[in-house]
């Protein structure tokens, strides 16, 4: 559902890492990036929006949203990362957690796609 909400606002590259398994503090990383500050708060606010009309509630904690470079949104179960693409790039979340198995976003499916772990 996060990943729906923040393609529904141009998030880019929006993908889930199932990190549980390595890290043991939440079940999922969802990653997406914005184009500017601008369209980082708006998919930001989206997600919280959309999460909030399904019942979830609001996020135990949200970070970043100040400087909008990297907004942080913690569920407890799963946490959403919104990036601005250059912060995006620098962390490498991807890359630093390559091990956990990904599903990528396909804006024509509507869904979440390719289940795969990379090396």
């Amino acid at each position: 559902m996060a990943a729906r909400a923040a393609s529904s606002k141009l998030g880019r590259g929006t993908m889930v890492l199932h990190v549980e398994q390595l890290i043991g503090l939440t079940d999922a990383f969802v990653i997406t990036s914005g184009a500017n500050r601008r369209q980082v708060l708006t998919i930001s606010d989206e997600v919280e929006r959309q999460l909030k009309q399904a019942g979830a509630g609001s996020p135990i904690s949200v970070e970043g949203r100040d400087d909008a470079r990297w907004v942080l949104m913690d569920y407890g179960d799963f946490v959403v990362h919104i990036f601005l693409d250059e912060a995006r790039q620098f962390y490498d979340l991807e890359h630093l957690w390559g091990d956990a198995p990904s599903w990528s976003w396909d804006d024509r499916q509507g869904a979440l796609v390719g289940a795969s772990s990379q090396p």
